[in-house]
């Protein structure tokens, strides 16, 4: 904790006397126009929320493997990761479907999201990406259901049109890492002309065993083969209006989940498959008046696949399981200018799952197969509508923000532990903001959001093991419901920029799994979803970039959470530790190179849930401090990149992870280019 105040105080400090290196231009950190926090373009210096990006520029020289990797490193994100092939993110304290992922501004959440981590994150090529913009502790007003820690959104490439005439583009890329670790390639092609652009990419990686720290070595089982496929048209059909046509899939075959193997007995337990697949058609464009100054209108397809196989050691019984959810959705949001001081977002979203799941037991002596429930009713149908309207106030130095969201929902599904249910839950959300601008490099805000998340299918409906427990269907369940407060402070000068905030969030009727008494099914703990809890979760979060010079930039950042049970005297679960980093980058036109530190302290503030959870050391996840060093290098339509992991091959775990992360490896990345 000393650690962490004496950091905080030194970023502010740096703020303080930052103010004497002042100009009138921003620092590039806050100059970044950012859309997630209001539904519309604005800089992040004048946004009352806190909000981070990273850039094409910055995934491009982190070469990450995976997208979970590319947003470790994100201030006020972490990253908590079961197997090699998952990752799934923390914010203000909550994971799983308490936070929500978006691809292009469509809604990666289905009905089916757990209660915890998971690994869905990990369905998005990384290679895809060309920006990632996070808002903490606001987006239910904004979004929709599953917000309350806040909301992330992946963007991915989008063609650009020629200025004239016609060209083709493409590309190649390879990825090598040691210890046979990974070993992937990429190909893309492009076409644009003046009215039409495209592109196009196809990727393969195999990932061999993870190769952890000098005491682990390597983590068997838990390498896996992916390959995705990907295409996006654009079209201008006339001076203001373009289409875009997209279509994303991803494929992961036999993921292992390691620590199953290695703490629960099991000879076989993996993911085949992991599959998402996301169809999408975009207009957007201006309307005729004030009212309709940018029009967006959305149609959507997305399905993902989770199969599961499992097999105890010993057993003559293979389980193949699998969940398949297809979703329909369409979404409209317009911009309104209505005068110069007053702008406003409105629209309309709607999302329609189908869940099918089996279950399917072979035997291997005798090679009959018997067919049972799978993990959730089959068939089950999950309906979300909702209406927003966001306003955006401007008065001299002073900005306003203010929203609200209707959330209706139809649930159905039939089970022969609960019969017919038919479910119909709504919410109704709002937000406030005011942001005051202390001259053009500084400002500082307060707002408040609700926010709450509904009950979905896999928390009405699961029966079967999950984690460690046995969990049983529930029909008797209300959203769960937070308010959050935050207070924050940004600064952009000459050589200086950053941010500081503080937040508090109450949770009321959380749905948790309460344990049945005396009950024993296959071995585990009986456990069924009720909503039994409110908590408080609060925290610190600041971040820091100093310009040395032209050439030499020193960056930080540091995020403390500290979560309370108020139903029970223990912490809240899961609450990720003190963690930050600190980075050194040298940079010049074609080059550019950086040493990172990142770290953990120990997290021993363990609710009972964490006490039972086989992932967790007992007494708590030790502390950890792992150095980074990466390079990359541009020339003539090559860009080679290179990373030096975990240099002191320190053994490490992140908090509440099933493996270890990587100890001391190297990987390189070369891409041709032709444009």
């Amino acid at each position: 904790m000393r650690y962490f105040f004496f950091l905080f105080l030194c970023a502010s400090w740096v703020g303080v006397f930052a103010q004497s290196e002042r100009k009138d231009t921003l620092g590039k950190a806050l100059e970044e126009v950012v859309l997630i926090a209001q539904r519309q373009q604005q800089k992040n210096l004048v946004v009352p929320y806190s909000v981070s990006v990273v850039n094409a520029d910055e995934l491009s020289r982190l070469g990450s493997r995976n997208t979970p990797d590319a947003l470790a490193g994100i201030n006020g994100v972490f990253m908590q990761r079961t197997n090699f092939g998952g990752g799934s993110p923390f914010l203000r304290g909550v994971t799983g479907n308490q936070t929500l992922i978006l691809v292009d501004g469509i809604r990666l959440n289905n009905s089916s999201f757990r209660y915890g981590p998971n690994q869905y994150l990990n369905t998005i090529d990384q290679n895809l990406i060309t920006r990632v913009e996070v808002a903490k502790g606001t987006g239910s007003v904004q979004y929709g259901s599953d917000a309350i820690g806040g909301v992330i959104n992946l963007v991915t490439y989008e063609p650009e049109f020629a200025k004239s005439g016609k060209n083709w583009s493409g590309a190649l890329k390879t990825r090598l890492m040691t210890g046979g670790m990974e070993k992937s390639g990429r190909g893309e092609i492009g076409y644009q002309q003046e009215n039409f652009a495209f592109m196009a990419g196809i990727g393969k990686k195999d990932f061999g065993d993870l190769i952890g720290g000098d005491t682990t070595g390597r983590q068997s089982p838990s390498g896996y083969q992916e390959w995705a496929f990907d295409m996006k048209g654009k079209w201008k059909l006339n001076t203001k209006w373009n289409l875009i046509l997209a279509q994303q899939f991803l494929r992961q075959n036999n993921v292992p989940v390691y620590h199953k193997v290695q703490l629960e007995n099991f000879a076989i337990n993996e993911m085949d498959p992991q599959e998402r697949l996301l169809t999408y058609a975009r207009l957007r464009g201006q309307g005729s008046s004030k009212w309709t100054e940018g029009i967006e209108f959305t149609v959507l397809y997305q399905s993902t696949t989770e199969g599961r196989n499992s097999q105890k050691n010993g057993s003559t019984t293979l389980r193949k399981e699998k969940d398949q959810i297809g979703t329909m959705g369409a979404t409209l949001d317009i911009l309104s200018i209505i005068n110069d001081t007053w702008t406003s977002n409105s629209g309309v979203e709607v999302y329609m799952d189908r869940v099918n799941s089996t279950r399917e037991d072979i035997s291997l002596s005798t090679g009959i197969s018997s067919y049972k429930r799978g993990l959730y009713p089959d068939d089950a149908r999950y309906k979300s509508y909702s209406l927003y309207s966001l306003h955006h106030f401007s008065a001299g130095r002073w900005m306003f923000d203010a929203g609200i969201r209707f959330n209706g929902f139809s649930i159905q599904l039939e089970d022969t532990t609960l019969g017919k249910v038919n479910l119909s839950p709504t919410a109704f959300v709002g937000n406030a903001a005011a942001l005051y601008r202390i001259g053009k490099g500084q400002s500082v805000y307060l707002s408040t959001s609700t926010g709450f998340r509904a009950p979905n299918i896999d928390d009405m409906g699961t029966l079967g093991i999950v984690d460690f427990r046995y969990e049983l269907p529930s029909s008797d369940l209300r959203p769960e419901k937070s308010i959050q407060t935050e207070i924050g402070y940004k600064y952009s000068f000459r050589r200086f920029s950053g941010t500081v905030s503080g937040w508090y969030m109450h949770l009321k009727d959380i749905i948790t799994r309460v344990k049945q008494e005396g009950q024993l099914i296959s071995g585990y703990a009986v456990y069924q979803k009720e909503n039994t809890e409110s908590a408080y979760i609060r925290g610190l979060e600041t971040e820091a970039a100093w310009d040395l010079s032209r050439k030499m930039r020193i960056q930080g950042a540091i995020s403390y959470t500290f979560g309370q049970n108020l139903s029970k005297p223990e912490p809240l679960r899961r609450i990720p530790p003190l963690n930050g980093q600190v980075g050194f980058v040298l940079r010049d036109k074609k080059w550019r190179s950086s040493i990172v530190w990142q770290f953990a302290s120990k997290q021993n503030r363990l609710a009972q849930g964490d006490k039972d959870d086989n992932r967790i050391p007992t007494g708590g996840t030790p502390g950890w401090n792992v150095v980074n060093f990466y390079t990359d290098y541009l020339l003539n339509g090559f860009h080679l990149s290179a990373g030096l992991l975990n240099v002191f091959n320190e053994d490490y775990r992140t908090h509440g992870s099933g493996i270890n992360g990587v100890g001391r490896s190297v990987w390189v990345s070369l891409k041709f280019s032709i444009r």
